[in-house]
């Protein structure tokens, strides 16, 4: 069992600017702007948000979010030493997008991790930031190669609330929001406690036993077709580096991408050159085992590569072949634009993949097979959980009812309805 820090305190700071944050000592980093957006957090012990519960050192805890309109939601935590961590999103949830309305519980059932008080004793606060578009967090988390949660690299809560205020500063004056709630670290531990992460004296986030992440369910090779484009790769006798292009420079994004993705374990030996593929460039792996052929995606602009397996890399490319003969990505999808995740068994009992790119996801499964989402209908379902909801998995691609778009789970339904995207169980 591994354990990992989750952390978090008071801050607030004025920033010039369209959305200037301020600090205070109650509720960390506030809108000083009055926002229709709202969001709510609070722990398993206090429903109300409001009181200053206490919780035990390796007592299992759970967080609620919720929030009145769709929003991208960020969960930071603050403990008495004034160690932060950032707990959501987190590479074992497929998205940090919450549909308006609805409750998220953390962690959810049957999750890959679990979270757990992890001191020191005193005073911890969480913190929810709430934003209607997305955050660009990297210069406060990132992850490092396959772990489940960021790595922070501030320390304190003015550091936090510098970095905060920086991040949410060019939104739209109205277009953030936050929550805080307390809970205080004390009494007698809990007998035999989840052992620490090595290198982590605290924390509160901990790998749930027997869950950790695994390869992507065995499948057949997916066949792979070759770009239409003047020039195939050339091959070369001997052994071909990562992110090398034919003329031996190497693109380093696929080289950091490699190296993040632990590629000898995962994407094996590179079987042609870094290349030109539409606006980007392409470079393909023999795979290993379980993970099937891969390639290694570079989008022209984005300082990131991503890789692309089996069953989800065979229908990307079945897509972009029917679309485009197979000389750019498919534009219902676009170039991977994350890590694709392994997804443990839900409530219904299945398991699969998931890919993220940059106009919609796949969600593969040996049950029911890959099909893609997009739009509203995505973000509808990431929402609610995504694969880890009520739905399930999709048994289905997405398609249209009377012009209008809709999709199939193996729990329920989404329809578009006059505009306006509703949900329907089984």
């Amino acid at each position: 069992m591994l354990k990992r820090t989750l952390i978090l305190s008071t801050l607030l700071l004025g920033a010039a600017g369209a959305s200037p944050a301020k600090i205070t000592a109650q509720s960390i980093i506030v809108n000083p702007v009055e926002t229709k957006l709202n969001v709510e957090v609070w722990v398993n012990k206090d429903a109300t948000g409001k009181a200053n519960p206490t919780y035990r050192k390796g007592e299992p805890i759970k967080i609620a979010v919720k929030t009145n309109q769709d929003a991208y939601v960020y969960l930071f935590n603050i403990n008495a030493n004034g160690v932060v961590d950032l707990f959501f999103p987190n590479n074992f949830e497929e998205s940090n997008f919450v549909q308006g309305g609805v409750t998220r519980v953390f962690p959810q059932q049957n999750a890959r991790y679990g979270l757990n008080v992890g001191g020191p004793n005193g005073q911890d606060r969480l913190l929810a930031l709430a934003s209607t578009r997305e955050l660009d967090l990297t210069d406060i988390a990132k992850f490092a190669k396959d772990q489940g949660f960021a790595q922070v690299s501030v320390k304190g809560q003015e550091n936090l609330a510098r970095a905060l205020s920086i991040v949410v500063n060019p939104l739209p004056a109205d277009g953030w929001t936050t929550d805080v709630v307390t809970f205080k670290v004390g009494g007698t531990p809990v007998a035999n406690p989840t052992p620490a992460m090595p290198g982590s004296t605290t924390g509160t986030v901990t790998i749930t036993p027997g869950q950790g992440q695994q390869p992507a369910p065995a499948q057949p090779a997916p066949a792979q077709p070759a770009p239409a484009q003047p020039t195939q790769p050339a091959q070369s006798t001997g052994t071909i580096q990562p992110g090398e292009r034919q003329n031996g420079t190497r693109d380093q994004a696929m080289v950091d991408a490699y190296a993040r993705l632990k590629g000898d374990e995962s994407l094996g030996q590179a079987t042609t050159y870094a290349s030109s593929w539409g606006d980007g460039l392409w470079q393909k792996f023999r795979g290993v085992g379980a993970y099937g052929d891969a390639v290694l995606l570079h989008a022209n602009g984005s300082s990131r590569a991503y890789a692309v397996h089996g069953m989800l890399l065979e229908r990307y490319m079945a897509l972009a072949k029917a679309e485009n003969g197979g000389t750019r990505p498919p534009s219902r999808l676009g170039w991977a634009a994350g890590d694709e995740k392994v997804i443990p068994q839900n409530s219904l009992g299945t398991s699969g993949l998931y890919g993220f790119f940059q106009n919609g996801a796949l969600y593969g499964t040996e049950k029911y097979g890959t099909f893609w989402l997009s739009g509203n209908v995505l973000k509808t379902y990431q929402g609610l959980g995504g694969s880890g909801s009520f739905l399930g998995f999709p048994t289905r691609d997405q398609y249209t009812v009377s012009g209008a778009w809709a999709a199939d789970f193996e729990g329920g339904t989404i329809r578009t309805v006059n505009g306006v995207t509703k949900v329907y169980r089984k």
